[in-house]
């Protein structure tokens, strides 16, 4: 038997779900790049494409998936942010962006991770690259790896700079956006994203971010920047307002400015006509009670995405109907499901949400059911 628990929430949300429209294909803004993307973070809603998914060189952009694994390393405890990192001939032999690094200068990894983020130090990335896998091809297996649990389908890395320009070494708009929101998934990475400028050894070298958002547009959080004579300008940029943040993706743009002014275009865009209305109640659910359990109950756990984004426009009211279990039998597994909830606006369905056991209940052995019958007929006959 179930009951059924009904929440209302009253406030002003959008009533028209991003994820039941398909994304603009440029009939309301224009865009002069020949490929881009504007992705919101916490839904992963694609909002706006442009040939999104062809095949491209990403240039330096190609850090974010280096940036991922350092910052995936670091909190994983396979590194630490003041760990030494010593250069290697192959990593101060990097052309291109860089700090000069000399064969066997050490810094921490936090300092490279910043001239990697604000400068795009190839020789940097290099160095990371070994300190994690040993040698960069080994670390470029990884990003490949990456991005294949990513779901990356677009997308072969044959280096962790984007220096070269290797015919195989590909991604595409919509990727990027995919390893970008990863990427500031993890908070730690934005608290070098967004330096403007900074120093290294001891205020000696300067570091001035290529990135001109990171100065001049309010909410910037990052990303990366990239240029090569084949990728032309490209850029992954970042940035959040009032609690909802966008990617915006522009590959092979005709000169530096111009991309800036498609990624200001793509997020202007997204934050004036979007926002995020949640998919929970209010509320907290009650504990569902376990007959037979090694505990007397379970907690019930929402699953799936926390909010929704809807388009600006309509006001309106969300509704929530969970239907619960009264009860469960153990053994309760992790994640079996309790129950669902719909959230409606109106007459409109936004989601169907399930809802599961949020731990693993154990099934009473015998033994335990006898000392528990036991005890209640002697605490009885005492009374």
């Amino acid at each position: 038997m179930k009951k059924l628990l009904s929440f209302l929430l009253a406030l002003t949300v959008l009533a028209t779900p991003a994820l039941a429209a398909e994304p603009l294909t440029g009939d309301d803004i224009t865009i002069h790049a020949p490929y881009a993307v504007l992705m919101e973070k916490s839904t992963g809603t694609v909002i706006y494409e442009k040939a999104s998914h062809e095949h491209c060189p990403p240039a330096s952009v190609t850090k974010v998936m280096t940036m991922l694994l350092v910052v995936e390393a670091v909190e994983s405890g396979v590194i630490s942010l003041d760990q030494i990192v010593t250069a290697s001939e192959t990593a101060s032999s990097m052309g291109g962006s860089q700090i000069w690094l000399e064969p066997g200068e050490q810094m921490t990894v936090s300092e490279m991770l910043k001239c990697v983020a604000v400068v795009s130090a190839n020789d940097c990335a290099v160095a990371l690259a070994e300190l994690i896998s040993g040698t960069e091809e080994a670390f470029v297996q990884r990003m490949n790896q990456r991005a294949g649990e990513l779901g990356m389908k677009d997308t072969n890395f044959t280096n962790c700079t984007g220096l070269a320009d290797d015919d195989d070494h590909y991604t595409s708009a919509y990727d990027i956006a995919v390893m970008s929101r990863e990427l500031i998934r993890h908070d730690m990475i934005k608290q070098y994203t967004t330096v403007w400028m900074d120093t290294i050894r001891g205020g000696q070298f300067s570091l001035s971010n290529t990135n001109r958002l990171i100065f001049g547009y309010e909410g910037a959080t990052g990303l990366k920047t990239g240029f090569t004579s084949k990728a032309m300008y490209c850029l992954a940029a970042t940035a959040e307002r009032e609690g909802i943040e966008f990617i915006a993706v522009v590959l092979h743009g005709e000169t530096s400015a111009l991309r800036f002014d498609d990624a200001r275009t793509l997020l202007n865009y997204g934050f004036a006509n979007y926002a995020l209305a949640p998919l929970r109640p209010g509320q907290a659910l009650p504990p569902v009670p376990v007959k037979l359990g090694a505990a007397d109950s379970v907690q019930p756990l929402f699953t799936g995405a926390e909010q929704i984004l809807s388009k600006k426009g309509a006001l309106g009211a969300l509704d929530y109907d969970v239907t619960l279990s009264e009860t469960v039998t153990a053994p309760v597994a992790k994640g079996q499901p309790l129950g669902s909830m719909t959230v409606r606006s109106g007459d409109q369905v936004l989601a169907e949400v399930q809802i599961v056991a949020a731990d693993s209940v154990e099934r009473l052995s015998f033994w335990r059911i006898y000392g528990r019958l036991l005890g209640a007929l002697i605490g009885r006959k005492m009374d």
